[in-house]
């Protein structure tokens, strides 16, 4: 009796142990990640992606999914459950991610490091002299970041791992764009005044920072894609992964790491196309009430071509989001037992992706943003614009997140875990709560509900199409312009980002598809006791998490209300 009692606490003690020091590891491996959350102790650090650093990763994570694997999940509470899972998914992921060594070929127009300082400059807290003082010196070091980044895609060229020419020859037009424009406008310059100290001094001496280290830097890592990966590139018609020798095994890894499920290719990209065709009937149904005609190509036309249809003015964009997510705000109380504390704000971005979410600060200092890209307003339609906020907005990522990160009496880790297919997957489902939820204005409204779902679903056929049929680049294209309403523009960026992140993309509608089978098995199974509050709160109330553990955490919720 002594024995039973006690090893359950001793499981618990070790399983808190682990879980503290892999928030500590993440933090000291992510250290502008660390900072954007509010946690400033590796301020001065900026991060490696040498080969060596990238082996002791994969070491340290390997040792932590050991560890947490060792802990007998006999007599475990939930919670420690949900801990246990969590820290074994996501150290065994990360290392199989390491393992593919992406980084010899990571050039990316719309998630490399220079898309990606353009954004997080200004988001990062600079709230103190000491702060400001570690900023300087923590992009003091970026050569020896690029100078790292350049040796890793020279490995990259000696192996014939290379990114597609063209996606490397637009990142190299971003950077000479960056370096063009002077210094004064430099996105560093964009950086939070500090507080307590001479703000003119310390933006002097930003200014030195941008001349002697970040424009140098960028400058090196820009002649380095240039003069040797632009030449060794592939062209756009082999622009998969299956194209390379270890293609075949590197987009298997990343399909189950995106999706924490046992899919192949193969059975993602079936699913796709059955998606497509059950979307294909919904726009003939509402087509005839909206635009009078119930013809997919003459639906497609209209909603891509109608000059009506789409905006001319990045501030317009920012004025519907906003109006969108007031109506939102409003509404979610009914949906919603449990509630975020931080605020959610929209940004503009001329770079990036089309709409992406940034998280608020832990402390409070800083609400949670999502930034749309209104470097081209005319890709951004009016009847779109209401599913993209709630999807990246409320209820979407900012419900999910932010609730994420107020949770109590739960590690560390656990409260800024990423789980792509749980946090695409959530935003996706929302896009289609809003609907339930009313607060689409219009059934043209309605109709970009089905032109996102559209982008989400051509993404199964398409990624895969791409990394494990060989598709080109050009087939890719004239998929999605054939069976969906978005534009020329919008969709060659899309086609670009699956080459340039194999997998990501998958996530959205596999998790959407998973959200909504376990609920309506919960539906099924409680009747009329079935609460929709109460079912958002057991799916948001434990964090993001593998679709695996969230199932058990609808079913253990669904027999504690029968």
């Amino acid at each position: 009796m002594l024995v039973g009692s006690t090893l359950p606490q001793m499981s618990n003690q070790e399983l808190a142990r682990i879980a503290e020091e892999y928030h500590e590891w993440t933090l000291r491996t992510q250290p502008i990640v660390a900072t954007m959350r509010g946690f400033h102790d590796y301020d001065k650090d900026i991060g490696e992606v040498s080969r060596q650093s990238e082996d002791r990763k994969i070491s340290e994570l390997r040792d932590f999914a050991y560890r947490a694997s060792s802990v007998d999940p006999v007599g475990l509470d939930e919670s420690d459950q949900i801990t246990r899972d969590l820290l074994i998914f996501e150290a065994e992921n990360g290392a199989e991610t390491a393992e593919l060594r992406l980084a010899e070929m990571a050039v990316d127009h719309t998630s490399g490091i220079q898309a990606l300082l353009a954004v997080a400059i200004p988001q990062l807290p600079i709230e103190t002299a000491q702060h400001g003082d570690d900023f300087i010196e923590r992009f003091s070091k970026l050569p020896d970041l690029t100078n790292e980044m350049n040796q890793r895609l020279a490995e990259g060229v000696a192996k014939g791992r290379t990114p597609m020419r063209s996606t490397a020859e637009k990142t190299v037009e971003q950077l000479d764009g960056m370096l063009a424009a002077p210094d004064e406008e430099d996105p560093f310059m964009t950086a939070m005044n500090p507080g307590g100290v001479d703000t003119a001094e310390w933006r002097d001496r930003l200014l030195t920072l941008v001349r002697d280290s970040v424009r140098p830097a960028l400058q090196s890592y820009r002649d380095m894609i240039a003069d040797e990966v632009i030449p060794a590139a592939r062209p756009d018609d082999r622009a998969g992964l299956c194209w390379l020798p270890d293609g075949e095994e590197v987009y298997g890894t990343l399909v189950r790491s995106h999706t924490s499920l046992p899919l192949t290719p193969e059975q993602v990209h079936e699913i796709g196309l059955r998606q497509i065709e059950k979307l294909d009937d919904e726009y003939r149904e509402l087509g005839g009430e909206v635009l009078g005609t119930g013809e997919l190509d003459e639906i497609y036309s209209r909603l891509r071509d109608d000059p009506e249809l789409h905006f001319d003015s990045g501030s317009d964009i920012v004025e519907a989001s906003q109006t969108a997510l007031a109506k939102a705000k409003d509404e979610m109380v009914n949906w919603f037992g449990r509630l975020p504390k931080a605020d959610c704000l929209v940004a503009e971005t001329p770079m990036g992706p089309a709409a992406f979410y940034f998280p608020p600060a832990v402390d409070g200092s800083r609400p949670g943003r999502f930034f749309i890209n209104t470097s081209d307003p005319s890709r951004t339609s009016r009847y779109g614009i209401e599913a993209l906020t709630y999807h990246e907005g409320i209820p979407g990522h900012h419900l999910q997140i932010a609730i994420s990160q107020e949770l109590e009496d739960v590690p560390e880790f656990r409260k800024h875990a990423l789980v792509t297919v749980y946090a695409e997957g959530w935003g996706l489902y929302t896009e289609r709560l809003a609907d339930e939820m009313g607060l689409y204005s219009t059934p043209l409204d309605r109709m970009g509900m089905f032109a996102q779902d559209s982008l989400r679903a051509g993404r199964l056929v398409v990624d895969t199409g791409i990394h494990a049929m060989g598709w080109s680049r050009q087939q890719a294209i004239d998929y999605f312009m054939a069976n969906s309403p978005l534009r020329l523009g919008t969709v060659e960026d899309e086609v670009d980002r699956y080459i340039g992140n194999p997998g990501q993309a998958l996530a959205y509608m596999i998790g959407r598809l998973e959200i909504q089978r376990m609920r309506r098995e919960a539906e099924e199974a409680l009747g009329t006791a079935f609460d929709i509050k109460s079912f958002h709160d057991a799916v948001l109330g434990s964090g993001l998490v593998p679709m695996e553990t969230l199932d058990r955490i609808v079913k253990n919720w669904v027999a504690a209300h029968e």
